[in-house]
């Protein structure tokens, strides 16, 4: 039997409903316990009904059709996964429901619920699941279904990227997707389980309660930055929670941190890899100016000589430049110790750039990508030779093995086309009645998966339960755009896949 994509994710979801379901009986949520079980039951049903229908069936689109299977889940999927949620805390629109588990499984992680008091832990639970759930999809999406299509970083890629070394399984010549899907997902599920429970278990160790500790292991593996407490600041494992979080997060730097699956004949891992490195410049870099901007202000009150805020305030920087840099989001307990110890604010701008540039190419960050940063900045270094020595030939160099030869190209292309998307939602939402830099604010939180931005970016956080109905509606396309990336967009309009 081979069923459509999007159906066994619809399965998958269905059963982890009984996750929530089970969690709810054993702390006594028996009202909103009910809810899941009954959900869950309903679309395992429903599952098996429509796959009873479907035997014998083949799928016509190939690796388009996988695609298109990644865009019903991000759109359509969470129309499902709210209905628990909505019928569990019974006080909210399905609206807004939908708003939240679209936010939770594209891994934005923006909430309309601010204070953490008004769900319970079970429905704090459902929320993480379903970011760890959207993070896992797009593991695996990466090399299973944009890789051989090109997309999402992978079209700015020289040679032995996922899915192209594979020998052809069907007719044609041509490398069977659903085949491929089940070696990537067999390779890679079991990794992203493992780091998820060992970060759990750390975790715990450090303080953190086990409800806690399960929903920031998640969030962290799926940079959602989801957080039952409202962030890792309010936790209990303090600055060795925030350490551990740290390490996790470089998985979303570089696919080379847990997969060889990108790696060029000609490369030697994370040594050479320029998206890592760009990482560790940016990570170190940003923080430094910080701290010594605030460094500097703080000699005007007389605080330059306390050694132990300076020490605090420079590691806030730190893991907050790294928590936004992977679009995680969370914000360490230290980032208002770095503002307080000089008095200076700390411009949002900073954190919607870092947000914007993004992680790595076929992890679960979002944002521009950094691959892409690279080979602009590449082209940009090349140009400016140019300018110097007009009729100079370039050498290839070590550092451009992993990029085509129009890769610069096609990742201006890309930048472009962001960059169109944002203004165009920017100046959508202005339209509906949402303030300019709130607008923006949105916008980019939406395009770069990164949530927590509308509580920390803007001068007040945005407050998302104020927006209108169409306002939510088009933060909901750009938390869509963000995860999916507009060329995997384009490429949906494609006349092929929609051929009969």
């Amino acid at each position: 039997m081979d069923l459509p994509l999007f159906l066994l994710i619809f399965g998958a979801a269905s059963i982890a409903m009984l996750v929530p379901a089970l969690h709810g009986g054993v702390v006594r949520n028996l009202d909103t316990a009910r809810m899941f079980f009954y959900s869950g039951i309903l679309g395992i049903t429903a599952f098996l009904l429509i796959a009873i229908a479907h035997a014998g069936r083949r799928p016509r689109h190939g690796a388009l059709g996988t695609l298109l299977s990644l865009f019903a889940t991000f759109v359509f999927l969470p129309a499902f996964l709210a209905i628990p949620f909505y019928e569990g805390l019974g006080t909210t629109t399905f609206m807004n429901a939908y708003m939240e588990m679209v936010s939770a499984v594209t891994t934005t992680g923006a909430t309309l619920f601010q204070n953490p008091g008004r769900l319970d832990g079970t429905l704090h639970l459902w929320r993480a699941q379903v970011g760890w759930m959207g993070g896992a999809v797009m593991w695996i999406a990466a090399s299973a279904i944009l890789a051989p299509l090109n997309l999402g970083g992978f079209e700015v890629t020289a040679q032995a990227e996922p899915g192209q070394r594979e020998a052809a399984t069907s007719l044609n010549g041509r490398v069977n997707p659903r085949e491929r899907l089940v070696r990537v997902t067999a390779t890679l599920l079991p990794i992203y389980i493992g780091l998820t429970l060992l970060l759990w278990v750390l975790l715990m160790i450090s303080g953190d309660a086990s409800l806690v500790a399960l929903c920031h292991a998640m969030s962290v593996m799926a940079t959602s930055g989801i957080s039952p407490v409202g962030g890792v600041e309010f936790s209990g494992s303090g600055v060795t929670g925030e350490a551990l979080a740290l390490l996790f997060m470089f998985f979303a730097l570089s696919r080379l941190t847990f997969s060889s699956d990108t790696i060029t004949a000609t490369q030697g891992g994370l040594r050479t890899d320029p998206e890592f490195r760009l990482g560790l410049v940016l990570i170190l870099g940003v923080p430094l100016v910080l701290f010594f901007r605030h460094w500097l202000g703080a000699f005007d009150v007389a605080a330059e000589d306390d050694l132990s805020q300076a020490a605090l305030a420079l590691w806030g920087s730190i893991f907050t430049v790294m928590s936004f840099l992977t679009t995680t989001g969370f914000a360490s307990e230290h980032w208002a110790q770095t503002q307080a110890w000089s008095g200076l604010d700390t411009p949002g701008l900073i954190l919607m750039g870092l947000a914007l540039i993004g992680g790595g190419v076929a992890t679960t960050a979002g944002g521009v990508k950094l691959l892409r940063v690279f080979a602009l900045y590449l082209n940009g270094l090349r140009e400016m030779e140019r300018l110097v020595h007009p009729s100079s030939v370039s050498g290839a160099g070590s550092d451009t093995r992993r990029l085509q030869r129009n890769g610069a190209f096609i990742a201006w292309i890309f930048f472009m086309l962001f960059a169109l998307t944002l203004a165009v939602l920017t100046i959508l939402l202005a339209l509906l009645g949402v303030s300019f830099e709130n607008a923006l604010v949105l916008s980019i939180a939406g395009l770069s998966t990164t949530g927590p931005l509308t509580a920390l970016a803007a001068d007040a956080p945005i407050v998302l339960t104020e927006l209108s109905t169409a306002a939510k509606a088009v933060f909901c396309a750009a938390m869509v755009l963000g995860r999916l990336e507009t060329l995997a967009i384009v490429a949906l309009l494609t006349p092929d896949l929609w051929r009969a």
